[in-house]
């Protein structure tokens, strides 16, 4: 098997230096006006606080995993209808070659939506912290499989000076106490293993025991139904992040009413 994650890395790295060559950093710090937040990491805090569920809603028109997901993309249009139907935040996808994504489809989705936008790329150079605000991105995904943990802490460091917040991603037992060990309040456990695409939406309710009380958890990937939600609740996970069964869904409200109620 392909080391997909590998592929994508290398890619990014070539994207981000032609980036620079056309605007560098610190032109990107100065385009940085205005430090404002839809408060991303206050929403998950508020939900699993209060055990009410929230959907981070995702928007990508494709993923190496499922393929092409969505031809006539219009991630506005997706975003405004995710609000009325009851996301509490929205993911957008902004890798180019393996998800067809776009870094200005951040800049869209403020025109279509209130909602916290959390930017899910991956985000290997503190150049793409800087981009991210110029686009006005609320949040940015870290994953832990391709940061050390002196990254992620200059990472998270830069977010908070650009008055972002962060969700970082883990996988495997040994992500997760790195990530602990760093000590940032919202932890995402992902069912999907990046470097193969299988998923086991029970990663999450086994990594869940090893975590203490105090860290805010987001479950990420493969999650289609409310029973699996209701055996997420049972484990004290109330936070969300679902993609592929609301874009592939038929009526994007009613699979809302279906995860939510």
């Amino acid at each position: 098997m392909v080391d997909i994650l590998k592929k994508i890395c290398e890619n990014k790295l070539i994207e981000i230096e032609k980036s620079k060559e056309k605007c560098s950093i610190s032109n990107l710090e100065k385009l940085i006006k205005d430090k404002k937040n839809r408060k991303f990491k206050n929403l998950l805090i508020e939900s699993a606080g209060n055990k009410k569920n929230n959907i981070i809603a995702e928007i990508k028109k494709a993923s190496p995993s499922a393929g092409m997901i969505i031809e006539d993309y219009f991630p506005e249009t997706i975003a405004a209808e995710y609000e009325k139907s009851g996301a509490g935040a929205i993911s957008i996808l902004t890798e180019k070659k393996y998800f067809y994504g776009d870094l200005d489809h951040i800049s869209i989705l403020n025109k279509s939506t209130t909602l916290p936008i959390i930017r899910k790329d991956f985000i290997i150079d503190e150049y793409q912290i800087f981009e991210s605000k110029v686009y006005k991105a609320d949040a940015i995904l870290l994953i832990a499989s391709i940061l050390d943990d002196e990254k992620i802490k200059k990472f998270l460091s830069l977010s908070e000076q650009c008055g972002m917040d962060c969700l970082i991603e883990t996988h495997t037992e040994e992500e997760l106490f790195r990530v602990i060990n760093i000590g940032y309040p919202i932890i995402g456990l992902n069912n999907r293993n990046l470097k193969n695409l299988s998923t086991n939406i029970n990663n999450s309710l086994k990594l869940i025991n090893k975590i203490p009380k105090d860290f805010v958890i987001v479950a990420e990937s493969g999650i289609k139904s409310k029973n699996e939600i209701s055996l997420y609740n049972d484990a004290g996970i109330y936070n969300f992040l679902i993609g592929e069964s609301i874009l592939k869904s038929n009526n994007y409200s009613d699979k809302f009413n279906e995860l939510l109620n």
